[in-house]
Parts: structure tokens; sequence; C-alpha cells
């Protein structure tokens, strides 16, 4: 029969178990958990669960003959901590929607926390009522549509929003609820140093104005120079003149940017580059949304490479433009997941790639 030093040890190492933070790792299982996927991006939320070590749950995702979308989940969520996978791509609006339901849906069915999870934020330019006519602010009458879809997200009853790389920091001050804007930026330099062998002698290069913090923070990690490229649009989509403050002459240098949508600005910024000397011209962008003449741009465009990540799919866009190749973040917002799960500090992730 044990003694009662025994005993005294045996409930001591059993209340510190009980009290210990729930750990993750991977083969295991993570308790009062369940991930979703819409259907903008089922391959990424399909890499997350498999970094999680858990199964994607079932939900059935449908539209009736006048296009109103139908969603049903397929099991229980009561007491669960949930977490939606949907990016703003494809058919942007519809994904939205679907989006809205299934939070409605499992916040109605008694979810414990429904977590959004938006690799590439919707509408996230319309940020702003400033619009330039011809060179002049007018004060126009455009909509903030970054604030209207942070409101749809909190009524439909999201409790936490995890994103990446939003095109205006600012849109997470939109939201009354916890906002975690995770950054491509370690994912960024890990390829930079493994894939461009001149990286040491490179030059970062922004090709706007308003992109100058981000390519400053990778200059810095990297202990290289910086330049940017002033331009001027007449309209949407349609750049007027380019303007390149910075020595490139003799280097590689590598265009860094959050978005890509038709693709005119970053083709014309290698151009610009190219006229003034460069070596070689890269091209890194969080989001490849490559829509209208994108891929027949960057196929008569002069870049080594485009480099995307995967927040939004890129395997068409990968057989039609030999150039472009794919960073996957699946890691990071898996780690993300886990750690929120877990109540954990997400700042790691701000500076380190998760193994």
């Amino acid at each position: 029969m044990p003694g009662l030093a025994d005993r005294v040890r045996a409930r001591s190492l059993l209340c510190s178990k009980l009290e210990s933070p729930a750990v993750f790792v991977k083969g295991g299982r993570m308790p009062n958990i369940k991930v979703f996927s819409g259907t903008s991006h089922p391959d990424l939320a399909q890499k997350i669960v498999d970094r999680l070590g858990i199964d994607l749950g079932k939900v059935v995702t449908k539209k009736f003959s006048n296009l109103e979308t139908c969603v049903e989940i397929g099991e229980s969520v009561r007491g669960e901590d949930v977490y939606i996978v949907q990016s703003g791509c494809g058919e942007v609006n519809d994904n939205l929607m679907e989006l809205l339901i299934m939070i409605n849906a499992c916040k109605i069915a008694s979810a414990s926390r429904v977590t959004a999870v938006i690799p590439c934020f919707p509408y996230a330019r319309q940020d702003k009522k400033d619009k330039k006519h011809h060179g002049l602010i007018m004060a126009s009458r455009a909509p903030i549509s970054a604030k209207l879809v942070a409101n749809m997200l909190s009524v439909a009853g999201a409790d936490h929003i995890i994103t990446m790389d939003l095109h205006a920091s600012q849109i997470q001050g939109f939201f009354d609820i916890p906002v975690d804007n995770l950054y491509a930026e370690p994912a960024v330099l890990k390829w930079i140093k493994e894939n461009i062998s001149e990286w040491r002698s490179a030059i970062i290069v922004s090709p706007d104005a308003g992109g100058a913090k981000r390519v400053t923070s990778i200059a810095d990690r990297l202990n290289v120079e910086f330049a940017l490229i002033h331009k001027e649009r007449k309209k949407a989509n349609e750049v007027a003149s380019m303007v390149l403050v910075g020595d490139v002459k003799d280097r590689v240098s590598i265009l860094v940017d959050d978005m890509a949508d038709t693709c005119g600005t970053i083709c014309h910024a290698a151009e610009k580059l190219l006229e003034a000397g460069s070596t070689k011209v890269y091209a890194i962008l969080t989001h490849g949304i490559f829509s209208g003449p994108a891929i027949s741009r960057i196929n008569n465009a002069c870049f080594e490479a485009v480099v995307v990540t995967n927040t939004i799919p890129q395997e068409k866009h990968m057989k039609e433009c030999p150039k472009i190749q794919c960073i996957d973040i699946s890691l990071i917002i898996a780690e993300a997941i886990r750690r929120t799960h877990n109540g954990e500090s997400v700042s790691f992730l701000f500076a380190n790639v998760p193994m």
C-alpha cells in the first residue's frame, strides 16, 4: 500500500497536469477546436488542418436556383472553438456572403468562439474617402467599404479575425473585436536568402510611396539599401508616370508589394528599373490576384521570377506563367490558430517562420 508521501506526490503531479496549458504535438489531437473551409480556398484550409493534426470540419455549401447561398454545418459545434477559413478572392461577393452565413450558422449553434481566418481581406483597397482626380485630392462620395465589411463580420457573430498583410493597417481599427494581422515578411526573407544568391548586394524597391514602410523593414532585416518609385495615376488600374528614387545601377532589384491585381504597376516598375541599370528584377507579393491581363503582362515582362504566397489559389496562374513561384504560408496561419486556441502570444510570428 502506498505511503502518505507517495499519495501526496501523485496528487500534486495530477494537479500540475490538469493546470498546465494544452500543448500541440504534431500528430496528436487538439480538443474543442473545429476548422471549417469555405469554397474560396479549400487547399489552404486542408494544409492548415494537416499541420494542426486534425480533420477538416464537415460543411455543405450550395446555391439555390436564384443563386442564394445556403450553408449547412455537418457536425456539432456546441462549446467549440471554431475557425472558418475563407479568403477574399475569386467571386469575392459570393465568398464574403458565404463566410458571413457560416459565421452566423456556427454562432447560433452555440459555438464558444468563432474566428474568421481571412488570408486576403476583401475590399481592403477601399479603406478611405480620398480620391485623386487629375492629380487633385477631391472630397469624393466614395464609400469606405473595408469598414462596411468589418461591420458585417462583427454583426454576423465573428469574435476574432485572423488575416495577413492588410493593404492598410488601419483597417484593424475598423473592428471592435480582436484582429491579428499576420505578416508574410519572415517567409519572404527566408525565400530571398535561399533563392537569390546575390541578395547581400541587392536593393529592395517599393513600386509606390505607400509601400515605403514595408520595404524599409525588409531592407533593414537584410541589411541592404532600398529605393522607391513614385507613381501618379490617371484612374484606377492605369499608371500615368513613374519616378525612381534611389540608385539601382548594376544591382539586383527586388520589388516588394502587398498585392498585384492587373500587374500594370509592377511591370512598368520593372521596365523602369532595367532602364536605370538593374541587372535582374524580382517581384515579391503577398496577394497575387492576377486579374484581367495580368498573366500576359508578366509573361511579356522582364522578371526573373514573380513570387507570391498562397493566400489566394495560385495553381492555375503557375500553369499559365512559369515565372510565378509560390510561398506556402499555411504554416504561419496554422501556428496562429494553435497559439490563439491555447491562449498563447501570436507576436512570435511577426518575425519568425514556424518550423
